[in-house]
């Protein structure tokens, strides 16, 4: 039993994640050595002091939006693509999260910078009634409190009358 509860807690103090770069520039992350990259050695998770054992509470880093969040390999704006004209009326915006997204996250959908579409649990939006012109889109991943963890790289679209 001691020894499993050596091996379990030597586990617990980090863990090795890997960066990888595609051709496009696309930067995923993932805790398979195979696929290559760069090696990230992950920061140990904050542990609860026991109660019998008093601890003062150290402040906790929230990353910025922006910064890599655990567990999504990728999180990106699938389609419509970079710099696509569409047609006004509806358009629908499809967000690649790998793995799937988990039952307590949501994603919510920004236009120009501006919440278009609330935080859902779902990878798929509609747009309508955008005026034409170039127009930004940006996703956002929540976490179970409703904090932006995390946000896609801006796609600009055109909307054409």
């Amino acid at each position: 039993m001691a020894l499993l509860l050596c091996l379990w807690v030597s586990v617990a103090q980090s863990q090795t994640v890997y960066r990888v770069v595609d051709e496009q520039g696309n930067v995923t992350f993932t805790d398979n050595p195979e696929r290559g990259g760069d090696a990230i050695t992950l920061a140990p998770l904050p542990s609860m002091p026991s109660a019998s054992r008093p601890s003062a509470a150290a402040p906790r880093s929230l990353g910025r939006p922006g910064q890599p969040f655990m567990p999504y390999d990728r999180f990106a704006i699938a389609s419509p693509s970079g710099g696509a004209s569409v047609r006004g009326g509806m358009t629908p915006v499809e967000v690649q999260v790998v793995p799937p997204l988990r039952d307590d996250h949501q994603i919510q959908l920004l236009v120009n910078g501006e919440l278009s579409q609330s935080a859902l649990h779902s990878d798929a939006f509609w747009l309508a009634g955008l005026p034409s012109g170039q127009h930004r889109l940006q996703a956002e991943l929540l976490d179970n409190q409703g904090r932006v963890q995390h946000r896609t790289d801006p796609v600009t679209i055109f909307i054409a009358e």
